[in-house]
């Protein structure tokens, strides 16, 4: 009898090297049933981005890195100078899916700045050094999402209430997940947190994604509509808030998918921390605060129809769906990256984050 797998046996995101393919988890198809996707075409990979079939920023970004390599390898150029042009074009093509997730255009100028150190290399060998920093990015995602979860740990103690909200789980990644990278090291450590896991409208990530991976996964996790938040606090069921981002500002404002900043502002009403579980791929010192964060705007028929078997709102009736909402900086009482807490003043502590890993950078240098 073949044994039954559950949804953490499977990769998030990975390159099938032999079938040239972007392999990913349907998550549109989740809970549901769990469908996996060979994706060949570049209209297929950036479609999958702009779905959702992919998302969660660090997974936007490993798929974004291995959609532009699966697009280098097929371009047919004698000359870095015939190569360059096409494979900007398709650099371009896939950062332009999503705007609000600062992971997806990191990874692809990762992959640019590759490609233009490496010009005077036969074009055979540039785009192997492509392949190789494709799976970099992958495999750096699992050690920065374990760390992020390790420095998290150290804000809690065994027996805390942690909510969550949206999707930032291994579903959201490659491994761990970032705001869920705590709950998994503490379940593996006899922790025995109390998980809640907003529901998440428009598109139910937390019910659809965030409860169902932690089921799976037999950790304590109790699923709440959307405007629960403030009960389960106020019942003192919570201790801390754990969420993911899709973009940090310069000065700690926070960009993460619609709903958090209520969570937070209901958070800073009964003295709960909540804590932005951040890589530092996601933080963008060139983005001065969230009032400069490109929102995305998505399509109406998510909050009007999706989910339901008929129509839940007047047709015709005007529908304002941005993805993500800001939440200020104010509200946050630190965020967790892969090089430490930064805490307020922002402008500061972030700052101190990045000279951290450049540090790290020039001691790898060293021991290599």
């Amino acid at each position: 009898m073949s044994e039954t797998k559950s949804i953490m046996d499977y990769e998030t995101v990975a390159l099938d090297e032999e079938k040239g393919a972007l392999v990913i988890i349907d998550q549109t198809k989740l809970p549901y049933s769990t469908e996996i996707l060979e994706l060949t075409k570049q209209e297929d990979i950036w479609n999958a981005i702009y779905l959702l079939q992919v998302r969660g920023a660090p997974a936007i970004g490993v798929a974004a890195a291995i959609g532009v390599y699966l697009a280098a390898k097929e371009i047919q150029a004698d000359t870095f100078d015939e190569f360059y042009p096409a494979f900007q074009k398709a650099k371009e093509y896939l950062d332009s899916a999503r705007p609000t997730a600062v992971n997806l255009s990191w990874a692809l100028n990762r992959m640019d700045s590759v490609c233009r150190a490496n010009q005077e290399k036969p074009i055979g060998e540039l785009k192997k050094i492509l392949h190789d920093a494709a799976v970099e990015i992958r495999n750096e995602d699992v050690w920065v999402c374990k760390s992020i979860g390790e420095y998290g740990l150290s804000l809690v103690k065994p027996g805390d209430g942690l909510l969550t909200h949206c999707n930032a789980g291994k579903l959201a990644t490659v491994k761990y997940g970032t705001a869920t990278a705590a709950m998994y090291l503490g379940q593996e450590r006899g922790y025995n947190f109390r998980i809640y896991a907003d529901e998440t409208r428009p598109l139910l990530q937390g019910a659809r994604l965030t409860a169902f991976e932690l089921y799976e996964s037999g950790l304590d996790v109790t699923l709440i509509c959307d405007n629960m938040s403030a009960t389960v606090m106020r019942n003192k069921w919570v201790d801390a808030v754990f969420v993911g981002c899709d973009r940090v500002a310069a000065n700690g404002d926070t960009a993460n998918k619609i709903g958090t900043s209520v969570v937070a502002t209901v958070a800073k009403r009964y003295n709960i921390p909540v804590y932005i579980c951040a890589p530092t791929s996601t933080i963008d010192l060139n983005t001065p605060t969230g009032a400069d964060i490109q929102i995305e705007q998505r399509p109406a028929e998510e909050v009007t129809e999706m989910w339901y078997k008929e129509r839940m709102a007047p047709v015709g009736v005007k529908v304002f769906n941005p993805c993500f909402d800001v939440t200020d900086n104010d509200l946050i009482a630190g965020i967790i990256t892969e090089y430490g807490i930064a805490r307020a003043p922002y402008t500061e502590s972030l700052k101190e984050i990045f000279l951290k890993k450049e540090a790290s950078k020039d001691e790898k240098k060293i021991a290599d």
